[in-house]
């Protein structure tokens, strides 16, 4: 889940905040203090968002914005606080903050402060990764991931980007194995230079070598080929197993001395090219089938980077989601604030055997289809279909497939009776039953305490109870964590 720092030294007030986060489907981390809260940001950079309390005692919200702005750190931020003025309003904006809210902060307005921050975050993101990609310099930042495989890959990724050898990239279709090899052309020295793709599965077999290695005939088809178009820079070799062996002979001389051989010309031409080949098989299987030259395999291997399928790092789906929502949202032309734990939920629990890619494609159906501005699990049908079965894919969407009725033999709707009212559902716990008299006292005295700013002797009179009788309730509901020290 999406993971959220709380910021805020009155303990009464952090929990509740954390409890209304993780209510809205967000996962609280909880710091007491500025400078606690910046420890965190700087180990994690992971981290979503910040709720930061404006006043704390060791170093309040403004030093925080301040020292967050300096070191880079571009967490949104929203500050709240017990008072506000326009100019503390004003001061908070310029110093970065996202959003202000003013204590006691309503659970829905939280809520969509959150996932507008969320959104802006996304977003921001999406135009940082396209500036990079123009420029060619794209960072480990670019890459969405969460999970310790990946971690795994960032740090392959760093040592290739430090080297001038050959990089083998191996993993399923839409893993983006594209995207790590113009990472590891974005941190070494051939940044800014050329990076130049090319896709062996697409092209004819007749077509291959004059694609990697030019014509020269001396005529009017004579063309660059590939590795002379990323001189100085980068070749991208995808789906490298798909090479003939006549034509890995040819790739194996440029590895070895930088040498290509045009087609049609006898002399050889000497190229500057780092090169990064990409498979959806394994090379070292074909090198034993004999489909591979062995030599090759050797050469290419080198720097060998396994990225590993989005079903075994599942959590990277959240935040892949959010990333795709920002992008894909502003490309439609919708305005998409987030998507729903459940939906998530759903998501995570599919295998994805298209990667990325077809997650990617999934979230654009449902940004484009939606009829809200927030993604639901009816918005996945495809999904639920494949996962929950098809009754409940079409029970959650609504879907009518009954034959159609002429209007000559449509008949009236049945008149609606008058049903007895329903029972309020704070009454009601989640399995429906009606809800413990003492779950009931413990969420009026969480909504008392959130409604007064955590003061507690005007939580006590509003209750009409003494305070060591809330304390000893907030102690038996397991909310007393610092309250003895909290001024009244």
């Amino acid at each position: 889940m999406t993971r959220v720092l709380i910021v805020d030294d009155e303990p009464p007030q952090l929990r509740l905040t954390a409890e209304t986060a993780s209510q809205a489907g967000f996962t609280p981390i909880l710091a007491h203090s500025g400078r606690e809260a910046l420890e965190l940001l700087r180990a994690d950079r992971g981290i979503a968002a910040v709720l930061l309390d404006l006043v704390m005692p060791d170093l309040d919200g403004m030093a925080v914005l301040e020292t967050m702005a300096r070191e880079g750190l571009q967490t949104p931020v929203i500050v709240q606080a017990a008072n506000s003025s326009p100019e503390t309003i004003a001061s908070a904006m310029r110093n970065g903050a996202v959003d202000f809210i003013v204590k006691p902060v309503p659970a829905e307005r939280l809520t969509v402060s959150l996932r507008n921050a969320m959104r802006l975050d996304a977003l921001e993101t999406q135009i940082r990764t396209a500036r990079s990609l123009r420029d060619g310099v794209l960072a480990s930042r670019d890459i969405v991931a969460q999970s310790e495989a990946m971690a795994r890959v960032l740090a392959l990724v760093a040592k290739a980007a430090k080297s001038p050898l050959a990089v083998l990239i191996e993993g399923e279709n839409g893993v983006g194995k594209e995207l790590v090899a113009r990472v590891i052309q974005g941190l070494g020295e051939r940044a800014f230079k050329p990076f130049i793709c090319v896709y062996c599965g697409d092209l004819p077999f007749d077509e291959i070598e004059a694609t990697l290695f030019g014509v020269r005939k001396g005529g009017p088809s004579d063309r660059p080929g590939k590795f002379q178009q990323a001189h100085g820079g980068t070749l991208f070799i995808d789906e490298v197993g798909e090479l003939s062996l006549e034509t890995q002979a040819k790739l194996l001389r440029v590895v070895q001395g930088g040498e290509i051989e045009p087609v049609g010309s006898s002399k050889l031409e000497r190229v500057n090219v780092r090169i990064i080949a990409a498979t959806n098989r394994r090379l070292l299987n074909l090198a034993k089938s004999g489909d591979f030259r062995e030599d090759l395999y050797y050469r290419l291997n080198v720097l060998p980077i396994y990225v590993p399928p989005l079903r075994e790092r599942r959590e990277d789906i959240p935040e892949l989601v959010g990333h795709f929502i920002a992008r894909l949202a502003a490309e439609a032309g919708r305005r998409i604030t987030g998507i729903a734990p459940d939906a998530i939920a759903l998501l995570q629990s599919y295998d994805w055997p298209g990667n990325i890619r077809q997650l990617e494609n999934t979230v654009y159906r449902a940004v484009v289809l939606c009829r809200s501005n927030w993604l639901e699990t009816a918005d996945f049908p495809q999904i639920l279909a494949k996962t929950a079965g098809r009754e409940a894919a079409l029970l959650a969407t609504s879907l009518d497939l009954r034959a159609p009725v002429h209007i000559d033999q449509a008949t009236g709707r049945p008149r609606a009776t008058e049903a007895a009212p329903a029972m309020a559902d704070r009454f009601l716990d989640e399995a429906g039953k009606l809800a413990s008299l003492a779950e009931l006292e413990r969420q009026l005295i969480i909504f008392a305490i959130d409604h007064h700013a955590g003061r507690m002797s005007r939580v006590a009179r509003a209750l009409k109870i003494g305070r060591s009788t809330l304390y000893r309730k907030l102690k038996e509901y397991g909310l007393d964590d610092g309250v003895e020290s909290d001024a009244a």
